[in-house]
């Protein structure tokens, strides 16, 4: 009797849907319908057509122009993010859980003390300090995302450093670092990219806040946080200003959720 093989649909569409946002992301950095400024005042607040797929803004801009270049912005900022905090967070945590001792003791402090704040509250901390702008935006967060990282792979590290294969690379003469980065880390990636979907969500709704409030992405540039923000002023004129940005954030948040969730199926 064959056993059906159940399917992993949060990961499938989880992955599809992401994959849509994205592909339209990409697109919108080499071509969009009308240019990300181009303003018409004979349009103004213009609902949905043909010849404008999300509608106008106040300006006269095209919604759907800005969705595309907007969304490119937020997947730059929530990458960058998460790779800044998982290669420092995945050295040190590899490093500490796996040597342990009093250095390990103080850095989980520090991360404790970090992580007990919320990440909001630090960024606008960090965002006060360097001002705004995509790339200071990136750091601050970078930066705070550090201390998740570090204390995932440090768990992993205590988890993996006393079992069989561990022992026989260190009978067979392999060095800590080789033991590491070699063994250890390849065996830890389900909970890695989970953590990253996780940290993508994460960035993804903190660079909207930030852009919201005027410290994310800059003028002339489109931001989906900026937009909501700017919209709010129209919502009952042309909602459709504010739909349209605010859809596609929680499509990017479900999409990565989705993925997340289906990583620890498989885990």
């Amino acid at each position: 009797m064959k056993v059906k093989k159940k399917h992993n649909y949060n990961l499938i569409i989880g992955c599809v849907l992401t994959g849509i946002l994205l592909l339209m992301a990409i697109i919108g950095q080499f071509w969009t319908p009308y240019g990300e400024t181009e303003m018409n005042a004979a349009a103004k607040n213009m609902g949905p057509s043909l010849a404008h797929l999300m509608g106008t803004d106040n300006f006269g801009r095209d919604i759907f122009s800005r969705v595309m270049i907007g969304s490119g912005n937020t997947f730059l900022v929530a990458l960058c993010t998460v790779a800044i905090g998982a290669v420092f967070g995945t050295i040190i945590g590899a490093l500490t859980g796996y040597f342990g001792g009093w250095i390990d003791e103080v850095i989980m402090r520090i991360n404790d003390v970090i992580l007990s704040f919320p990440s909001i509250l630090l960024a606008l901390i960090f965002i006060s300090l360097l001002g705004g702008g995509t790339y200071n935006i990136i750091l601050a967060l970078g930066v705070l995302f550090i201390p998740s990282f570090a204390r995932i792979v440090r768990s992993e590290m205590i988890r993996c450093r006393d079992l069989d294969f561990v022992r026989s690379a260190k009978v067979m003469g392999a060095k800590s670092f080789r033991i590491i980065f070699v063994h250890i880390l390849p065996n830890t990636w389900v909970s890695m990219l989970t953590a990253a979907m996780i940290g993508f969500n994460n960035a993804v709704l903190a660079e909207a806040s930030m852009s919201y409030l005027g410290l994310g992405v800059q003028p002339p540039q489109a931001s989906l946080g900026r937009m909501l923000s700017e919209a709010q002023s129209y919502l009952f004129n042309a909602p459709w200003y504010a739909i349209a940005p605010g859809i596609v954030i929680i499509l990017i948040i479900l999409g990565f959720s989705m993925i997340s969730e289906g990583l620890r199926k498989i885990s």
